[in-house]
């Protein structure tokens, strides 16, 4: 679609939903990942569908903000990450897509129950509660929800477990009894380590003293690097670092007939402040919104009654040439969230969906004073926000 021109203005083309790059649920995404390593681990009910090869002890190690694209930059400052590129993905050299939006909360519960984010429902940083006229933040549980009634699906890790094999996440105490733990993440046993070495150290432990074992570690301050300073910070470089020489500290320790992923949630990229639209400023794109959702690069949109139309049509005039902008069932259509959105989650995905495709994101910097400061930001389907890798090493 075109829109004509106005007084001042040129003609631009607005970006079709259905052109989004969609991340591809079922044969090259994070929640692929645990179900082939359940299969691959001889679990009855689970289909490989990434060609990564069977082993009986599995550590998966996820990297907050480790976005593919960011490693391919850094390899001087990741030189052992960077030499395990071309095993990307069964050596295929190639990155998984995160899934969208691509952000902490729903690609942790797409790793952890295997399911894409139409069906976990965790579709958003922040999402309506249907019927309830306010917003819930999926990262930090607030305001509380009863956490199996809004993720109800056992996890992998739950099911592997049952399986007789022996299962544990490694991660910090502070997340131990989190909501988010136990809807996405729970199942077998939780060690908490404060340092990341002491979890390369456990998590190496423990498979070394299971002849079937899987293990989940995960450390999170790359991403909050990233946020804080930028990817193009030194800051971050210097964390990536640190994560490289975590990486390698596991993997010289594994033991035979063992396997290491090393993945993450999401990319990152950082936005200018000229290239930031406040929507808390911007009458145009709040008028007939009820509730504004999401993040800077991945905006639920939740319109007053009646009002969806026009809110739509109004964010596609103003945003439509560097955004991605589609209606619930647009994104729906495109298979944003997957192959298919349950009942109980439609309504959390708002009237409109905007996801960025250009340099730009739409903070709110009254009500998410926060957010709107972060210097690196993620949630789209862009490339850099989008893929993540999957480095394998065999022990």
């Amino acid at each position: 679609m075109t829109l004509a021109p106005a007084d001042g203005y040129d003609s631009f083309e607005i970006l079709d939903p259905a052109d989004a790059p969609a991340p591809l649920y079922g044969s090259g995404s994070l929640s692929d990942l645990l179900p082939s390593v359940a299969a691959g681990l001889g679990v009855a009910g689970f289909t490989s569908t990434l060609p990564v090869e069977p082993a009986d002890r599995v550590c998966v190690f996820l990297v907050d903000g480790l976005g593919w694209e960011l490693l391919l930059r850094h390899p001087e400052y990741a030189p052992f990450l960077s030499s395990l590129i071309g095993s990307s993905l069964g050596n295929t050299g190639r990155p998984l897509t995160a899934g969208f939006p691509a952000t902490t909360a729903t690609s942790l519960a797409s790793v952890g129950t295997g399911l894409p984010p139409g069906l976990h429902g965790l579709v958003g940083y922040t999402v309506a509660v249907p019927g309830a006229g306010y917003l819930m933040n999926q990262l930090r549980w607030q305001p509380p929800t009863e956490p199996r009634v809004w993720q109800p699906y056992p996890t992998v890790f739950e099911q592997v477990h049952a399986a007789g094999v022996a299962t544990c996440q490694v991660s910090s105490p502070l997340f131990s009894t989190t909501p988010l733990t136990r809807v996405a993440l729970s199942g077998g046993s939780f060690l908490g380590r404060t340092t990341g070495e002491e979890r390369m150290d456990l998590a190496a432990r423990w498979l070394a003293e299971h002849d079937r074992a899987l293990v989940y570690t995960y450390v999170s301050e790359l991403d909050g690097a990233g946020h804080r300073f930028g990817v193009d910070s030194d800051d971050w470089r210097m964390m990536l670092n640190t994560v490289d020489r975590l990486a390698r500290r596991l993997a010289e320790q594994l033991p035979p007939r063992s396997a290491l992923y090393v993945t993450a949630d999401h990319g990152m990229i950082d936005i200018a402040p000229e290239d930031r639209i406040d929507f808390d400023e911007d009458w145009e794109l709040s008028a007939g919104v009820a509730l504004l959702g999401g993040e800077g690069r991945a905006r639920h949109v939740y319109a007053v009654p009646g009002a969806a139309a026009d809110v739509h049509t109004v964010w596609s005039e103003v945003l439509g040439d560097r955004m991605w902008v589609a209606t619930r069932e647009q994104a729906i259509a495109a298979g944003w969230f997957g192959p298919s959105v349950d009942d109980r989650v439609y309504q959390r995905i708002g009237d409109v969906v905007a996801a960025a495709r250009d340099d730009v994101a739409v903070i709110a910097s009254r009500n998410e004073p926060g957010e709107s400061t972060m210097i690196g930001l993620h949630g789209s389907m862009t490339p850099v926000e989008q893929h993540v890798p999957l480095l394998e090493v065999r022990g």
